[in-house]
């Protein structure tokens, strides 16, 4: 018989609030057409992107965990050392270790929480939710701070016709705390590790140290396969996400997809079937896709706005490099 001792963790767990931070400067089309042959109409028809926001050299990928962070823990009503854990989804930190979440908790006032780094890509911010949830559960820690983040214009090629107006910076942070009632569903994630060349960083760091090519390393994508694979596969991660947490379309407030192109997230509402009271996040059109950032920025944004409201129920479905995804149901704090 084990003699370990049980772990005394909430029954369930929820967030309790949430922070974003865009960067100050605004890039419209007309400045991603000066390295591409495009117009303004390709992008907005291909993308549904208008503009997307670039972090200036002080906007760093830990001073915008920073403001994000502030405005959940503030949002949350906890203090900053409360947090028992700091997890940080980012591909877009370029120092391998040490990781960025021990900078961010330093920064933030959190003590000494556990603290370290993901690489999911667009989904990474369902990952570290997960793992926040079930830290809450278990009793490792009583509150969790969650970031993603990216300063994705660091790895744009704005001389590739494909992906140069994809891109934008910013980070959205949530703070998950106990529950007496269940407020974050089973999550529905996974790999499809055979399309990993769909979407990949053009030159491997180490062939870059060695080489020394021309071109800095860069986020290359094939876009038809990708856009193939999420709007058939990943409306089915969605549905088995809304099957797990027992509820139906009907039942949903709030959609809230990883913002990477219009044209997927409308496809993925009609294959959803999903009723004209849902409220849809289309924070793309304005911010881009800045990958594990997107869902905490389109939420922070529906929040602030009246779009959605506390207590709604919300889907939440992040999907891309690896090719990786992850879906659950949420109540918004």
């Amino acid at each position: 018989m084990s003699k370990i001792k049980p772990s005394k963790g909430a029954p369930y767990a929820r967030i309790m609030g949430v922070g974003g931070y865009r960067p100050t400067r605004v890039v419209p089309n007309e400045v991603i057409l000066e390295t591409i042959d495009s117009s303004d109409e390709w992008i907005r028809s291909r993308s549904g992107i208008a503009t997307r926001h670039w972090a200036s050299e002080e906007e760093t990928v830990a001073a915008m965990s920073v403001e994000a962070s502030g405005k959940a823990i503030a949002d949350a009503g906890i203090d900053p050392s409360q947090i028992g854990a700091v997890v940080v989804s980012t591909v877009s930190h370029f120092k391998q270790t040490p990781a960025i979440a021990t900078e961010i908790a330093h920064k933030i006032g959190a003590g000494k929480p556990a603290a370290f780094d993901i690489s999911a890509g667009c989904a990474g911010f369902g990952y570290g939710l997960t793992l926040a949830k079930g830290m809450i559960v278990e009793g490792s820690a009583r509150y969790v701070l969650v970031i993603g983040v990216e300063r994705l214009s660091d790895l744009t090629d704005l001389n590739d016709r494909a992906t140069a107006f994809l891109f934008g910076d910013g980070a959205g942070a949530v703070i998950v705390g106990p529950s007496e009632v269940p407020a974050i569903g089973p999550t529905v994630w996974g790999s499809e590790g055979d399309k990993s060349d769909t979407i990949k960083q053009t030159v491997a760091w180490d062939t870059f140290h060695a080489d020394r090519p021309e071109k800095f390393p860069a986020i290359t994508q094939e876009g038809q396969a990708v856009f193939r694979w999420a709007v058939f596969e990943m409306a089915k991660v969605a549905q088995q996400a809304l099957d797990a947490a027992g509820i139906a379309p009907e039942d949903l407030d709030v959609f809230i997809p990883h913002q990477a192109n219009m044209r997927i997230i409308d496809s993925m509402v009609k294959t959803l079937k999903l009723p004209d009271h849902v409220t849809v996040a289309r924070d793309v059109e304005t911010t881009g896709n800045t990958s594990a950032a997107s869902i905490p920025l389109a939420m922070e944004r529906l929040l602030a706005t009246g779009q959605a409201k506390s207590g709604d129920t919300a889907l939440v479905i992040g999907f891309g490099a690896g090719l990786v995804y992850a879906a659950t149901v949420v109540t918004l704090p």
